[in-house]
């Protein structure tokens, strides 16, 4: 490679946690790695958040941070150049750009939690799909080609709010807690809002621990998803569950699905699921059954991922659960040129040539300059 580009995670600034940190400083300094600063104008206080950093961070650590970035701005960049001189005349880095709120990236598959409070509305909606956000949820970007359809109200139901009930498709994503998950359910009120959907005659999708929630029981003898224990589940599928040591992992493509259509993804748990549902399952992954649907159909599950960024199977689903006209959404060409798009703003705000000549040789040393 030419170029290797670490992000980071979290804050260089948690000095409560630098002892331990792999992720953002401690990183840069064993690696070698000189560092850009990025800060979230749109939270507020960036200003603070910049030299704040600098303040607290150790001397050899704030050494290692060559330039700074502020990102998300909305509104005319000439208004903040102030701010920007204030920032590098207290820090002694230099600004690099400042990246206007770029709308692309509303197009652009979830990294982070913290979209998930971001609204996807579509207008004109024919079709309205509402999700619980667990406390530990995970593979949350199953739900993004769904999220870009056109005529589908996509909406993530925060903890402390009750499903709607004019939903006609409540889907329960993974989590990396399935016990766990499944009491912050009950705990928040959620099992009854979907046990009523589910008798209104809406229909359900759970995906890997939400499809574990749907069923009679989940038994984890050792501790895998946490604590020992058991718990009943929603009873929706006449499945039961029991968590293993083994973890699933492995691609999976043209697995033939319940419709007929056929897409490619991946899986990733630990469990095992059987019972007199999983006889009408919800696809065929290389010559296996996954997933399972209840007598009616209304009520289903998989472990498959990935499964909505095809189109045909995203196309053929929709119009399965009520979706009127045919979607004409392509998901991948959608991605790519919300790329393009986020590409272009970036360069068209930031000092490329000059971010990229902050590169250094593998093992370099501020110190050693």
């Amino acid at each position: 490679h030419d170029l290797i580009i670490v992000e980071g995670a979290g804050s260089p600034a948690e000095t409560n946690l630098r002892a331990r940190d792999i992720a953002n400083m401690g990183f840069a300094r064993r690696a070698g790695v000189p560092v850009c600063l990025i800060g979230d104008i749109e939270k507020g206080g960036v200003i603070a958040s910049i030299v704040g950093t600098r303040t607290v961070i150790d001397r050899k650590d704030a050494a290692m941070i060559r330039a700074f970035l502020v990102n998300k701005f909305r509104g005319d960049p000439s208004l903040f150049e102030d701010g920007v001189r204030e920032i590098e005349r207290r820090t002694k880095w230099p600004c690099l750009g400042v990246i206007p709120w770029l709308p692309a990236t509303a197009k652009l598959p979830a990294e982070d939690a913290v979209v998930l409070g971001t609204p996807s509305t579509q207008s004109g909606k024919t079709l309205k799909i509402a999700a619980p956000i667990f406390s530990r949820l995970a593979n949350f970007d199953d739900a993004d080609p769904l999220k870009l359809e056109p005529g589908v109200e996509f909406e993530w139901t925060r903890p402390g709010q009750p499903i709607p009930r004019d939903a006609d498709v409540v889907i329960l994503f993974g989590t990396k807690s399935t016990l766990g998950d499944l009491a912050f359910m009950r705990a928040h009120g959620w099992d009854h809002d979907i046990l009523a959907h589910a008798r209104a005659g809406g229909r359900v999708l759970g995906i890997c621990g939400g499809y574990q929630m749907l069923g009679q029981s989940i038994t984890d003898p050792h501790g895998v998803d946490g604590e020992p224990g058991e718990a009943l589940g929603l009873g929706l599928l006449d499945v039961e569950t029991t968590m293993t040591r083994h973890k699933d992992v492995r691609p999976v493509s043209n697995a033939q699905t319940f419709i007929g259509s056929t897409t490619s993804g991946y899986v990733i748990h630990v469990g095992r699921t059987n019972g007199p549902d999983t006889d009408r399952p919800f696809a065929t992954l290389e010559g296996e059954r996954d997933g399972a649907r209840n007598g009616n159909g209304r009520v289903m599950g998989t472990y498959f991922h990935g499964a909505f960024a095809n189109n045909e199977f995203r196309r053929d689903w929709l119009e399965h659960v009520g979706h009127s006209g045919r979607s004409t959404l392509d998901y991948d060409a959608a991605v790519d040129g919300a790329l393009d798009d986020l590409a272009d703003g970036v360069e068209a705000s930031v000092d490329v040539e000059a971010l990229l000549n902050l590169a250094e040789p593998v093992g370099w040393r501020r110190d050693k300059t």
